[in-house]
């Protein structure tokens, strides 16, 4: 007699292992011990089933691989499409170098509060230091949405990208980032010269000589401005915060956010008055019409702050000290015109020069524009090559009086502090 067995599993595959056999018909079935049933061997994997396992691993770090991959190139993207900017058509025919983002962030060490170095029309000033060169630099940061805005941005590039002069602010390039925009300039150590001359109580006030280089400096940078360049340049902004002063001293004309040009022998076009109340010439205000003129105005102005080493309004002074335009007018009439002049430098012995400039000054700032000289005369007379008449005042005196409508118009405006510079001329 045989004993085995038989099993069926339906469709699905299956293994049957044989643990214990007996044969013959004399011998006694033994008992069935459940304690010595070997251990069963693994259950032999499907080959296709293992292929299948070792692809779908393969497959997910694949996936994993591309998904980590795209993620990197994705932030990274983001990361550079902040400064990637498409270069527009005036910064084509303009624009000089152009800083990233990220050069102008790590020079000013994040644009923090203490890099300041002042603040105007057009935003925040920076100091800082480009990486690898350790050159100096001032960072002027503004946004589309300033008072002054993108085209007066685009002002700057276009004009002060292409001058080249000892005397002007030199433009280092630009860079435009999100709504902000930024110039790039040389450092002016000094800073500028109405805190050289107002705020350096712990300084050596300023020599004659350094004033007169200062003065002369400025006078050559409109030179070159209203008659040397292949354009006419009208600054329209001429004040001693504009006046920076470099590591030896020279005077260097920047900020040409107001600046204005138009082709040798053409006429200005009138325009929206802009500029610094005290500065702004009678008959700009009057028919919106900067001209060359209107520079000189302003640039005698300074000259005058320059020789009295004090504003062109002081509230404090005596009355009749109050307005220095009508002081020096005042003094220059009574034959008393060194009154006026800062202590520090009346007893230098360059008296002669120092007279003269004051001269110069009510010329230059007088109300009748016909009367002031261009920049190229102003130069001769400074230098010495072109004389003054003696009798300056008198002939000035035969001028034209201001208008009555001016007068009118000024008299409304009273409460402005550049009102009695003005009507001073008038007299």
């Amino acid at each position: 007699m045989y004993l085995g067995f038989t099993a069926s599993t339906g469709s699905v595959g299956a293994l049957h292992y044989m643990f214990n056999s007996v044969s013959g018909p004399e011998v006694d079935y033994p008992s069935f011990d459940i304690s010595v049933v070997p251990t069963l061997p693994p259950y032999p994997k499907n080959v296709t089933d293992r292929t299948r396992i070792i692809l779908a691993v393969c497959l997910i770090l694949a996936v994993s691989v591309v998904f980590v991959i795209s993620l990197i190139g994705f932030l990274f993207y983001m990361r550079h499409k902040k400064v990637k900017e498409v270069l527009e058509e005036w910064e084509v025919q303009y624009g000089p170098h152009r800083f990233s983002y990220k050069e102008l962030y790590n020079a000013t060490k994040g644009f923090k509060e203490k890099q300041v170095l002042g603040s105007g029309g057009f935003g925040q000033v920076y100091k800082g230091t480009l990486p690898g060169s350790d050159a100096e630099i001032a960072v002027k940061r503004t946004s589309h949405a300033s008072s002054q805005g993108k085209s007066e941005f685009i002002s700057k590039i276009s004009i002060i990208g292409r001058l080249r002069h000892p005397n002007l602010v030199r433009l280092l390039g630009y860079c435009r980032h999100k709504e902000d925009l930024f110039l790039v300039y040389d450092l002016m150590p000094n800073g500028s010269l109405d805190k050289y001359m107002y705020h350096c109580e712990n300084q050596e006030r300023l020599s004659w000589d350094r004033r007169f280089k200062i003065i002369k400096d400025v006078a050559s940078a409109l030179l070159y401005l209203h008659q040397e360049w292949v354009q006419v340049i009208i600054h329209r902004d001429i004040k001693p915060a504009n006046v920076l002063i470099d590591q030896e001293m020279n005077a260097r004309l920047g900020d040409f956010g107001l600046a204005k040009l138009y082709d040798q022998g053409m006429d200005p076009q009138t325009s929206k008055v802009a500029g610094t109340f005290g500065y702004i010439a009678p008959e700009f205000l009057r028919t919106g019409r900067a001209t060359t003129s209107t520079d000189v105005y302003a640039f005698g102005l300074v000259m005058l702050e320059v020789v009295c080493g004090r504003r062109l309004i002081e509230r404090h002074e005596a009355k009749n000290e109050e307005v220095l335009v009508d002081w020096i007018l005042e003094l220059w009439e009574e034959g008393k015109l060194f009154d006026a002049v800062e202590e520090s430098i009346c007893q230098e012995p360059n008296r002669g020069e120092i007279e003269l400039v004051l001269k110069l000054v009510v010329l230059c700032s007088y109300q009748a524009e016909s009367v002031r000289p261009d920049m190229s005369a102003v130069m001769r007379i400074l230098n010495g090559v072109l004389q003054l008449p003696d009798n300056l005042f008198e002939r000035l005196r035969g001028q034209p009086e201001i208008s009555k409508e001016v007068l009118l118009a000024m008299n409304s405006m009273r409460t402005l502090p550049f009102t009695n510079s003005f009507i001073s001329h008038g007299r």
